[in-house]
């Protein structure tokens, strides 16, 4: 018996001459074709380490035997565990018996009666998986047989069993997950839910991926009580610098709920389509083109009848929608040191209204911009913007506008840089062409016509910097005047000009195409603070602005505004911003945060007061009063807790709520929250109305076959539905 260390080298046959096995053990003996190794054995072949009390290895068979307490390491992946293994190097086979399997990566465990494993495919025959702890796991799933990929990370369970402790909770006859983040074709988590009015809700995504520039996920879902639909997701990448996805819906409602329903919804059916596209460089991808400067296309195109294929679209709360407007938009642009080239498409669907037809849309927006260049070193600046608008709509009146802005800055420093002066020529022409007749005003015929300005503005400022022991102060104060010079107008312009500058008279038809904006007479001062810590981190910002009118008739000071910022700690933060009105005497607006963010607490509380003046005096209410806040507290790494509280005060009016709370352990997590909103909806009759949603989510995390989500719930509970008009 030998007592020191010895190394034996195995060399296989001259088909696999590139492989060996080397083992390691304090005693080793041969007897013909077979070798012995005991008292702490070590094999090393390939990517495996193997470490076992006793082994026998066989040159005849090539079968290497491990015997009690054997541990396997693959490439530090995995780890096998076992009383009896086998490797056939020949034929690349291994053999456990009891088998358990660690895969480091996604602390994922399996064990089984035994195991076969050849390349990198495992085989186990009636054993158990979990991510929690080996000893009285919290949930398991037992199977019958398994297989798993080392290479792929794909694990297939048969008859498997889902226990919760001891607790049988379901049954399925197949199982299949990935333990890694690639991309394959199968079935996503479901979502349950539970409602008083729809019934039960099933959701099941499909997901196709079988190609690495495309996949589609498929959701079909019932509602027992309302009704079925199906929601799809087409993603693509056709090039490195483009990418895009094709949404499609369809949900069609049970005539039994629409007639037992609270809710007297317009349609029987909900459907819609969105498109998404987006390539940073369109022109040398479409057209081979050899373009320096920078192009791009941005698509985001929708349509729908309704806007509860929105809501119906998930099961989640945070997930309704709160406006009756979709925006489709298409954005290109080609741009360059100095200019700038664009087209816009803008189209407003307002799903309040039985037709679109009377929506006005921007289809398209042509936008020339020649950027900021300098003449007189550096003295004189100046830039030009054009824009030209195809304001348009099925019936009543259209128009063309185009604006073009020509600003001419000349500037200098004065007093060592001290005080900078800049004077400014603001140069603006809008042309109008119109086309159609307006229903609202039968008698009246808009006429084609320009407007065509020139205000001067001068500004002065300065700003000075000083650093103290343990801060530094940033000052700034700046006036700037702006004076109108002249303006020429014709046609539209000059016959509502009067008329519709008067705030009273914007809702008039006659200025629904007006939107030159009036230039006075008047100064801006403006006075701002900076202070910043010895880190060079700002801890307080804090600005005040103050306008003067020199106009006849018009209240010689506009509002004062203050505005502050202030970081009283690395944790806590509180900003202002408020209007006080002289000739009021009251603040117009007011609004405040406080944001809190250690140990483990982060809160944010929010208070908006306004008091609109254009609604004194008229049926509305002017003022606007709102209570936002949101709170997340982590106890411990196991205990959290959130909520939300969003209210009108003005209304009395609870607009957002929820409160929930969730506990995480290595692998799993649970939750519960409660949550309610207010929608949006469209009657039979095309009303507005809404509907008030209250919901209880259940959230149960198994890592890590189930990835957390704070949007989505495994059970949602729908409380009954509370209708306002």
């Amino acid at each position: 018996m030998l007592k020191t260390l010895l190394l034996f080298t195995l060399l296989l046959s001259s088909v696999y001459a590139s492989s060996k096995v080397e083992v390691y053990a304090s005693h080793m003996d041969t007897n013909g074709s077979t070798v012995f190794a005991e008292n702490g054995v070590t094999v090393i072949y390939q990517d495996y380490f193997l470490t076992a009390k006793r082994a026998i290895y066989n040159r005849d068979t090539s079968d290497l035997e491990l015997f009690d307490n054997i541990k396997v390491n693959y490439k530090g992946n995995y780890k096998l565990l076992g009383e009896y293994a086998r490797l056939n190097l020949a034929k690349k086979e291994k053999e456990f018996k009891p088998f358990y399997m660690l895969d480091t990566s996604s602390e994922v465990w399996m064990s089984g009666k035994s195991g076969y494993a050849k390349d990198y495919d495992i085989d186990v025959e009636s054993g158990m998986v979990s991510g929690c702890n080996p000893i009285d796991p919290l949930w398991k799933m037992a199977f019958s047989s398994s297989d798993y990929n080392a290479q792929t990370k794909w694990l297939n369970l048969y008859n498997a069993r889902f226990y919760f402790y001891d607790i049988p909770i379901f049954y399925t006859p197949y199982f299949g997950y990935s333990l890694d983040t690639t991309r394959r074709t199968g079935l996503l988590m479901p979502s349950l839910g539970l409602s008083s009015t729809e019934g039960f809700y099933y959701e099941q995504p499909i997901y196709i991926a079988e190609q690495n520039w495309w996949d589609l996920e498929l959701k079909p879902q019932a509602r027992t009580n309302r009704g079925n639909g199906i929601y799809s997701k087409f993603r693509f990448v056709d090039s490195q610098t483009s990418k895009g996805e094709i949404n499609l819906g369809y949900f069609k409602e049970y005539d039994s709920y629409l007639n037992s329903s609270l809710i007297s919804l317009k349609n029987d059916k909900h459907y819609g389509v969105n498109f998404k596209y987006e390539n940073s460089d369109v022109l040398n991808q479409w057209f081979a083109t050899e373009l320096e400067g920078q192009s791009g296309l941005y698509v985001d195109v929708s349509h729908m009848n309704d806007v509860e294929y929105i809501n119906l679209a998930s099961n989640s709360a945070q997930s309704q929608v709160t406006s009756n407007q979709v925006l489709s938009r298409i954005n290109a642009f080609y741009n360059t040191d100095d200019n700038y080239i664009a087209t816009y498409f803008k189209y407003y669907q307002d799903l309040e209204q039985e037709t679109n037809a009377n929506v006005l849309q921007q289809l398209p927006t042509l936008h020339y911009h020649y950027y900021l260049d300098t003449f007189l070193k550096d003295h004189l600046l100046y830039s030009l913007d054009g824009q030209s608008k195809n304001i348009y709509r099925r019936i009543d009146t259209s128009v063309v506008q185009t604006d073009i802005n020509l600003p001419v800055t000349l500037q200098t420093d004065l007093f060592d840089e001290y005080l900078n002066l800049a004077y400014k020529a603001n140069i603006y022409m809008q042309h109008s062409a119109f086309r159609g007749s307006t229903t609202a005003l039968p008698n009246y015929e808009y006429q084609d016509g320009y407007f065509l300005r020139n205000y001067h503005t001068l500004s002065v400022s300065t700003q000075l910097t000083k650093a103290f022991d343990d801060f530094i102060h940033v000052m700034g104060f700046s006036a700037r005047y702006n004076r109108f010079d002249q303006s020429v107008q014709t046609g539209y312009y000059d016959e509502v000009a009067d008329f519709c500058s008067l705030e009273e008279n914007q809702n008039d038809a006659r200025c629904e195409f007006y939107n030159i904006n009036a230039i006075d007479n008047e100064a801006y001062l403006d006075f701002t603070q900076y202070f910043f810590d010895s880190a060079a981190n700002e801890f307080l910002y804090h600005r005040l602005s103050q306008q003067l009118s020199y106009e006849t008739g018009k209240d010689k000071l506009g509002e004062l505004e203050n505005e502050l910022d202030y970081k009283l700690s690395k944790h806590l933060s509180f900003y202002n911003n408020m209007f006080y009105n002289y000739q009021q005497h009251r603040f117009t607006k007011i609004f405040n945060s406080i944001t809190y963010n250690d140990y483990g607490l982060k809160l944010d509380l929010s208070h908006l007061f306004k008091y609109d003046i254009a609604k004194v005096n008229t049926l509305e209410d002017p003022f606007t009063k709102y209570l936002t806040s949101s709170l997340e507290y982590d106890y411990n790494r196991h205990y959290s807790f959130s909520a939300i509280y969003n209210y009108d005060i003005e209304l009395k009016q609870v607009k957002t709520a929820s409160v929930g709370f969730m506990y995480k352990k290595r692998c799993w997590d649970f939750g519960v929250k409660y949550s309610e909103n207010t929608r949006p909806i469209l009657d039979a009759n095309g009303d507005a109305s809404s509907i008030k949603d209250r919901y209880v989510f259940i959230s149960v995390v198994l890592k890590p076959f189930m990835k957390p989500d704070p949007n989505n719930a495994l059970i949602e509970y729908k409380l009954e539905e509370q209708v306002s008009n």
